[in-house]
């Protein structure tokens, strides 16, 4: 009488364990996948980078308005471009932001406008 009230919990527990380890296995492998993918990704800009003038290019024109602030004839030119950088819209800011970023290879600096 007990082995017929206590079989099927046992079974319902079973299953409760399989589908957890299911789950489980499950997340594991999409946080592998996302691993791969994101080492992909690096290596492709890795690669990318050794043929590309993006990254001097970003560098020098982050590096103009710095500069300039030690011209004292410059520096009203450059405090006004920054005036008008701000009124930009905001997605124009993301996309600036996402290419300077990508050429960097900082993925996570890409959304950093969004936040």
């Amino acid at each position: 009488m007990w082995q017929a009230l206590i079989a099927p919990i046992l079974n319902i527990a079973k299953q409760w364990l399989n589908n957890k380890a299911q789950v489980s296995q499950a997340t594991h492998e999409a946080k592998l996948k996302k691993i791969q993918t994101d080492a992909d990704w690096d290596a492709t800009q890795a690669n990318n980078a050794g043929t590309s003038w993006k990254d001097e290019w970003f560098t020098i024109v982050l590096s103009v308005p710095m500069i300039g602030a030690f011209v004292p004839s410059f520096v009203p030119y450059i405090q006004e471009g920054f005036r008008v950088l701000e009124t930009m819209p905001d997605y124009y800011k993301a996309f600036l932001g996402a290419a300077v970023a990508a050429s960097f290879g900082l993925k996570t600096l890409a959304t950093w406008g969004n936040k």
